[in-house]
């Protein structure tokens, strides 16, 4: 496990590596050895890459919940006949997206029926028994769900930006790394004037591990990261066609 052998190195300071020897051994030995700016642009990289794993977990969690509940909650969206007994779920199911949309567009729908005024009676004729209220303007509606599913997009993708930055930021990190440590490795040829692979070679071998670990927290960041967008985009779609569903059953009822 390269990377707990890394940690184990930049914290441990001094000392022989642990014994076990082969190639652990000596990854450990090297980076003992390693200069302090090496030293720094590692744990750099591995904070990163803790923070994304971090990321990578939650986001995992999030985005199972919200598919938990949103099926649910379109469950009892179409089973139910009254709008009002839909809003009384809406608490239990908080974490779905479409939740958001229901509760902004029925916050809409109630406060234009409210405003609704009662037709004035026609003289020789009875009162109406019942006022139907009808709605003032369809395209608020309309906007007032756009701007709940844009609400719900932003909160699906908090946290997806700092993937995207472990991905395009940590290989460049890792190679700003490995050029310094090729030029230590040249100082060193300078220092001694001898070219053998047993006196370079320890070096080269140092600056190529921040290469290696930018890629490793650079790799996972680049795959989830997709993996989450994908997955954002697919709820942004049933959160479109949600509100056109909402649309059609307000159209049909109150106007």
């Amino acid at each position: 496990m390269p990377c707990a052998f890394t940690v184990l190195a930049l914290f441990q300071g001094q000392g022989a590596p642990p014994a076990g020897g082969g190639a652990e051994s000596d990854l450990v030995s090297l980076l003992l050895r390693s200069s302090l700016l090496a030293k720094g642009v590692l744990l750099i990289l591995l904070i990163f890459s803790a923070a994304s794993w971090g990321i990578v977990l939650y986001k995992t969690w999030q985005l199972q919940r919200a598919r938990r509940q949103t099926s649910s909650f379109l469950d009892i969206f179409r089973r139910s006949s009254k709008f009002s007994e839909v809003q009384a779920v809406c608490r239990n199911l908080a974490d779905s997206p479409l939740v958001g949309i229901f509760q902004a567009g029925y916050a809409e729908l109630t406060a234009q029926l409210k405003a609704s005024p009662a037709p004035a009676p026609i003289e020789g004729r009875p009162a109406a028994v019942a006022h139907r209220p009808t709605l003032k303007s369809l395209d608020a509606l309309d906007r007032a769900l756009l701007r709940a599913a844009g609400t719900e997009v932003s909160r699906l993708e908090k946290r997806l930006t700092f993937l995207a930055t472990t991905a395009s930021v940590t290989p460049y990190i890792g190679l700003f790394g490995t050029v310094w440590g090729i030029l230590a490795a040249f100082q060193q040829i300078g220092g001694t004037g001898s070219t053998s692979l047993a006196v370079v070679g320890p070096y080269i071998a140092e600056a190529l591990i921040a290469t290696a670990v930018g890629l490793f927290a650079a790799i996972p960041a680049v795959y989830f990261y997709n993996h989450f967008a994908d997955q954002v985009k697919q709820f942004a779609t049933a959160m479109d066609d949600f509100s056109m569903e909402f649309l059609t059953i307000a159209e049909r009822n109150f106007t």
